[in-house]
């Protein structure tokens, strides 16, 4: 190797260390979820190697996923009262970001012990949010509807992103498999109803009753359209919100108050490949391969499950 291909090799290493290391340290701020997982040896939890659920969850795509579901859920009036009215994200963005991060996580990929502890304490923190909407609507998180709204709406996002964005294209029958494996997920929280098919999920969000414009929901997007984060993160975390909201469908759109910028599609797409060439697939899709003894693809992952060896 010679020295100019020797020192394009060390600043792309760089380059690939400083992502990585900004981009893990944005979701740090709560414990990890899948810290003891090795110790559930055999334990796929609700999913398993053969699953959606794992590939589309671990792919960078799912960073421009996130994002979608917490705009579409602020299109239903009463949910986006509830995180209005009882939410932190104000006052401590990347501990609400690293706690929603930690749960799908757990979901995702952990044992089912490490499944049931996520769900436990997401199930505690709705059962306190309880108010009244701006239309005088009585609302609870713990209720199925409410409950269904925010677990649909974050399945049919990390589907549509990684559709759009992801490294492959999925068949139907794909999409509707992840979509019938989150279901298991949603019926932890007694979510309903569920969608079990890609169409009837995306239908489903569409037509909702509850899609409204809102105080909660304007506040919600304009904190989403620009939130406080570090200075050296802003700029990508903008190209990716403007990805997520150009798949977001029309109808939902002009009740979001948001629009689709041309060329946000291109762009999303060439800023997740650089995501993807940067941190590789999710660590913890790593861990949970090793957890049940399933053989590890080359060249997918690049970061270590984050554990004691």
């Amino acid at each position: 190797m010679n020295r100019i291909t020797q020192s394009a090799k060390r600043v792309l290493d760089i380059i690939q260390e400083r992502v990585t290391g900004t981009t893990v340290g944005l979701f740090a701020h709560a414990p990890y979820p899948l810290a003891n997982s090795l110790q559930y040896h055999g334990d796929p939890g609700l999913f398993g190697p053969d699953s959606m659920t794992w590939p589309v969850i671990g792919d960078a795509a799912a960073f421009i996923g996130g994002i979608r579901a917490l705009i579409v859920q602020a299109a239903h009036a009463e949910v986006v009262a509830g995180v209005s009215d009882h939410s932190r994200y104000r006052v401590d963005p990347l501990g609400r970001l690293s706690r929603t991060s930690a749960y799908v996580t757990a979901t995702a990929y952990g044992a089912m012990p490490e499944v049931d502890e996520a769900v436990g304490i997401v199930r505690t923190m709705h059962r306190r949010v309880t108010g009244i909407s701006h239309r005088g609507r009585p609302y609870s998180a713990d209720t199925p509807e409410m409950a269904a709204w925010v677990h649909n709406a974050l399945t049919d996002s990390f589907l549509v992103a990684y559709e759009v964005f992801g490294p492959g294209s999925l068949t139907a029958a794909e999409a509707d498999r992840f979509v019938a494996e989150q279901a298991a997920v949603g019926a932890l929280l007694d979510a309903d109803p569920m969608p079990q098919t890609a169409p009837a999920l995306a239908g489903w969000l569409e037509h909702h009753p509850d899609v409204m414009p809102s105080p909660g929901m304007d506040e919600t997007v304009a904190f989403l359209r620009k939130p406080p984060l570090p200075l050296i993160v802003r700029f990508a975390y903008r190209l990716l919100f403007l990805a997520a909201a150009a798949t977001i469908t029309p109808r939902l759109r002009r009740t979001l108050g948001i629009r689709k910028v041309p060329g946000a599609i291109t762009i999303g797409r060439l800023v997740t490949w650089f995501l993807r060439w940067s941190l590789g697939s999710s660590p913890s899709w790593h861990l949970a391969l090793l957890r049940v003894d399933a053989p590890i693809p080359e060249g997918l992952f690049r970061r270590l499950p984050p554990i004691e060896s």
